[in-house]
């Protein structure tokens, strides 16, 4: 019973590990990048070829690109 009650803590505490993002800052312009082993979300906020700014959120799970937004806000 105990070694049971032990390995549902390790799991617990695995994927805690798994799931838990490091803030990455790009010198862009402002894009941050908050990245897990799981999945990564990235806000994008870089200065564009023009004045203005490309922004969106893409957001990835195993890698694999779920969810991405991007525009171009001229000022």
């Amino acid at each position: 019973m105990m070694k049971k009650k032990v390995i549902r803590i390790a799991i617990i505490i695995i994927a805690l590990i798994l799931m838990i993002p490091i803030p990455l800052s790009y010198k862009d312009g402002g894009t941050v990048k908050f990245r897990a082993v799981l999945y990564s979300i990235t806000n994008y906020h870089a200065l564009g070829e023009a004045d203005g700014y490309d922004t969106g959120i893409e957001i990835k799970i195993l890698g694999i690109t779920i969810y991405e937004n991007m525009t171009f806000d001229s000022k």
